[in-house]
């Protein structure tokens, strides 16, 4: 595992266990939303990301935690592992409230810009509709995945034995 990729439905905890992956295997560490979103949330126009993130997959090694759908053909191409974490919809939308709530008005370490945790209920309905318009799609594409490491962890369990046994 020397070029991952961390996808899954927003407070899934893709970054949380990209960090743990990251410091355990020392890799680094690419977050997509540090790329896409500058200033005030204001983001970064498409072919901007693109070439920012095609600059960063060059380096040897890396950990690209983010889902970002348009750009996961390109990172899959280039990634030895994928680490879908398909948790169920409720876990998720309790994390990201149990994330605002703690960082409300902070700007976190994987966030570009000077963007401030806040309450956004289109970013809460995105989480509440993730699973259902992208789960099905997400096996699909890791199902015709060749020659590459597909990890499906379901739930938080999963994910910490999967790390304790790294």
């Amino acid at each position: 595992m020397k070029r991952i990729i961390v996808i899954g439905c927003p407070g899934s905890g893709k970054t949380t266990l990209s960090k743990a992956l990251a410091e355990k295997l020392s890799l680094a560490l690419i977050h997509l939303d540090k790329i896409q979103w500058q200033g005030n949330w204001e983001c970064i126009r498409g072919e901007e990301f693109n070439n920012i993130l095609r600059e960063e997959m060059k380096k040897p090694q890396w950990i690209i935690d983010g889902n970002y759908n348009r750009t996961i053909p390109m990172r899959l191409e280039q990634c030895d592992t994928v680490i879908y974490l398909d948790y169920p919809t409720y876990v998720c939308f309790f994390s990201a409230l149990k994330r605002v709530i703690k960082n409300y008005g902070r700007v976190r370490d994987d966030m570009g810009g000077n963007c401030r945790e806040r309450f956004d209920p289109t970013f809460f309905w995105f989480i509440l509709s993730f699973n259902r318009k992208n789960r099905r799609k997400y096996h699909r594409l890791l199902g015709s995945a060749e020659n590459k490491n597909i990890i499906i962890l379901k739930n938080r369990k999963e994910a910490d034995s999967f790390l304790n046994n790294l």
